[in-house]
């Protein structure tokens, strides 16, 4: 097995057990609740306005005649692995920034 999927996988599942202790599993005030919804709001922005680009970029080849076939766009790993790493960082800067 390569090295760098292995140090791949080993990134996304540490992100994702720090997102799901840290928002779900915390207890907290409403400092808390809040930081996670600004981190979760953000987070939402970024995926609306990447999957907006997508379906423009689809339109756009189909208008000039090179439709998109089956497999052609954002992979889903990558794009999984975008929104946690976009989320953590948000994240962390809230809660750097807000003090908690």
């Amino acid at each position: 097995m390569d090295w760098v999927k292995v140090v791949y996988a080993f990134v996304l599942l540490a992100c994702a057990v720090y997102i799901l202790s840290v928002t779900f599993f915390a207890r907290g005030d409403e400092r808390k609740k809040f930081i996670n919804r600004k981190a979760q709001s953000y987070t939402f922005g970024v995926v609306f306005g990447t999957l907006i680009f997508e379906i423009i970029n689809v339109i756009v080849q189909t208008f000039r005649g090179n439709p998109a076939s089956y497999g052609e766009g954002i992979s889903p790993l990558m794009f999984l692995t975008i929104i946690i790493v976009i989320y953590m960082g948000t994240l962390l800067f809230y809660r750097n920034k807000y003090g908690d």
